[in-house]
């Protein structure tokens, strides 16, 4: 059997959109009956929530969608992670930039935004952590759309 392939999301804090992300791949996978296929994770670029829980809003967007990230803990975007992942998916493309500038230049990791790389048609991920309900709402829309198209990619092996 061939190596799962390791897909890791990225956002700044990693407690609303990747930890989301990282949730709902894992659930879409799993439905898809492809769980065996790929190894998924998540990562901040910043340290501020290292060791948190997934903002409580993120839980329950989440929750409603039928997807338990209770679990999950923020941690940093380490140098490590780009040798153990083949790609890196990133919320929005300041995210996209930073995690760039760390790849080391002996990485064979793909380092991408999740909308672009994903098929779905905007570019960025809006971070809701200063919204509302509605935007926790948007933000869970945008990246199970992602998570269709990464199922279809991984069913196919287009890695």
């Amino acid at each position: 059997m061939a190596r799962a392939t390791g897909i890791l999301m990225v956002c700044l804090g990693n407690i609303c959109r990747s930890p989301t992300a990282e949730g709902v791949l894992r659930l879409r996978l799993e439905e898809a009956g492809l769980s065996s296929r790929a190894r998924v994770d998540s990562a901040a670029t910043g340290s501020s929530h290292i060791g948190h829980p997934p903002d409580e809003r993120a839980i329950a967007c989440a929750a409603k969608h039928g997807v338990d990230i209770t679990a999950l803990r923020a941690r940093r975007l380490a140098l490590e992670d780009f040798d153990e992942f083949d790609t890196i998916l990133c919320a929005d493309r300041t995210i996209l930039h930073e995690a760039r500038m760390r790849k080391p230049r002996t990485s064979h990791a793909q380092v991408e935004l999740l909308l672009e790389w994903s098929g779905v048609g905007k570019k960025d991920v809006p971070d809701p952590y200063y919204g509302n309900a509605r935007d926790f709402e948007q933000a869970f829309k945008l990246v199970d759309a992602a998570a269709h198209g990464i199922v279809e990619r991984v069913r196919q092996g287009r890695f």
